[in-house]
């Protein structure tokens, strides 16, 4: 990626996450730049294509951070705390990044949504297979192995919405309280 299209994305991040997709023109993201519109229109064709390359590189690095988290050698215990606050932090310390990949995806394509919805799904399966794991080895009780799946994953992602808060703002104590969450909802004992 050329240091200008890097550029275009930052600003994009930092429109798209303080006003939304909707409501943020390419002629705002350029105007942030002191680029002309049309300065934008070599690296991204539409807003959407935009949309997509930061969905597609932030949906990469997140599944990446719980992938580095997750080492399968050790307890199942170990391994949803390393993953869960892998994906907590990631989603505190990149919560512009982290809000639009999460909450805009509505207005990608129809194309450019599946080829998301795969990278979330990969993220989902780190989480089940490791309560599989867990219930598996007697770790956990899990009621529901998907709905589990489901909340942990919601947890975290949510976290980009509100961090930081009068409550929680250093990532570290919140990812802590978190682990304490995901232990309960997979019925693990600490």
């Amino acid at each position: 990626m050329s240091k200008a299209a890097a550029r275009i994305r930052v600003a994009a991040i930092e429109a798209f996450a303080a006003r939304g997709y909707g409501a943020t023109s390419t002629r705002d993201i350029a105007a942030s730049l002191d680029l002309s519109p049309g300065a934008v229109y070599p690296h991204y064709k539409t807003k959407e294509s935009l949309l997509f390359a930061i969905s597609l590189e932030g949906h990469t690095d997140a599944l990446a951070a719980v992938e580095a988290a997750d080492h399968d050698t050790t307890s199942a215990l170990d391994r949803l705390v390393a993953t869960v606050t892998a994906y907590v932090t990631w989603h505190a310390r990149n919560r512009d990044l982290a809000r639009v990949v999460q909450y805009e995806l509505h207005s990608l394509t129809e194309e450019h949504f599946d080829e998301i919805a795969v990278l979330r799904r990969s993220t989902s399966r780190v989480f089940k297979r490791i309560i599989n794991d867990g219930n598996d080895s007697g770790e956990f009780d899990t009621i529901d192995i998907e709905a589990a799946t489901l909340a942990i994953g919601s947890l975290c992602v949510d976290v980009s919405r509100w961090f930081p808060s009068q409550a929680y703002s250093d990532a570290d104590v919140l990812a802590l309280r978190y682990v304490e969450l995901a232990v309960r909802i997979v019925g693990g004992g600490r």
